[in-house]
């Protein structure tokens, strides 16, 4: 990791360790997608952020419900939060994102790693999406650069550029924990695919031996879980020491070399995602559908033998 960049995370680690500043973290977990989604605060200032939020989609029917995304709002509500952020890690392949919808609810700036503009060319030429998508992030109202310093109320936080799951992944340094978006599942299960258009597993690899040269005891929230074999329950917190030690797919000694081997053998078994299709047409307009026809009709694409 980039020496400063260390120097800054350490900041961030100690003055959170300093002035007791711990972040809350509430949970949700929708197993229809095994996405986890979470509503983060400042206790001190009662300011806080929605991170990964799902929208509920019936692909068969092609309709969207909010039961997931207005779980997070009443939490929020409950809480009597002020929500300044909507924080996305990706372009969700599995998913659709429910940020516009809850910031309509509850305010906040949304945003993504600036590389997500990488991610609209590709996908914006997959989808034939037309000049009216402009690819160049301004859905989005706020594009972060590797090593951007923010915050949650008074807790300082960081966003990290960890590619390779796709290009715009990030991942979010806030007090002592960190959003991982999907780079790292849990240690019994191992690590993102990189066989999206635009993925790298040699790029995967480097970003997740920067997040494990954090301290051991920093805790990390992943986006997803699937029950390892053996597992009974779904989990979505570990912490850095954990990956390092005991991660299946790049624990300590595995190399580069082997990573990329295992992580390539196992792409060329896995199926797509079921809701890849929607998930990233959407996603990639950040959460936006796609403009309606002349009908009033919104529609999806559906690319015949290309993906």
């Amino acid at each position: 990791m980039d020496p400063n960049l260390t120097l800054a995370i350490e900041q961030v680690h100690a003055t959170a360790a300093g002035t007791g500043a711990t972040v809350l973290v509430e949970s949700f977990f929708d197993e229809p997608t095994k996405t986890v989604s979470y509503v983060i605060h400042d206790p001190v200032t009662k300011r806080g952020a929605v991170i990964d939020s799902v929208l509920d989609f019936d692909a068969a029917a092609g309709r969207t419900s909010t039961a997931s995304a207005d779980a997070m709002i009443a939490h929020a509500q409950r809480e009597r939060l002020t929500i300044d952020w909507l924080l996305e890690t990706h372009a969700h392949a599995d998913h659709l994102s429910a940020a516009p919808y809850i910031q309509k609810k509850l305010g906040g700036k949304l945003a993504i790693g600036r590389e997500i503009i990488t991610v609209q060319n590709v996908f914006g030429k997959i989808f034939n999406a037309g000049t009216e998508f402009a690819r160049d992030g301004s859905e989005f109202d706020r594009l972060f650069d590797d090593g951007e310093r923010f915050s949650i109320g008074g807790i300082p936080a960081i966003a990290l550029h960890v590619p390779g799951h796709t290009p715009a992944d990030m991942a979010y340094v806030i007090g002592d924990v960190v959003f991982t978006g999907d780079t790292l599942f849990m240690p019994d299960y191992g690590t993102a695919r990189a066989d999206f258009p635009g993925g790298d597993a040699r790029q995967l690899y480097r970003s997740i031996r920067r997040l494990l040269s954090l301290p051991d005891e920093t805790k990390l929230f992943l986006c997803h879980d699937y029950k390892a074999p053996g597992r009974d329950a779904f989990v979505w917190e570990t912490t850095v020491g954990a990956e390092r030690t005991k991660n299946v797919h790049v624990h300590e000694g595995v190399s580069e070399e082997d990573f990329v081997a295992m992580r390539k053998r196992r792409d060329a078994t896995l199926q797509m995602p079921k809701l890849i299709i929607p998930s990233v047409q959407i996603n990639m307009r950040a959460g936006q559908l796609p403009p309606a026809e002349d009908n009033g009709v919104t529609y999806l694409k559906v690319p015949v033998n290309l993906l």
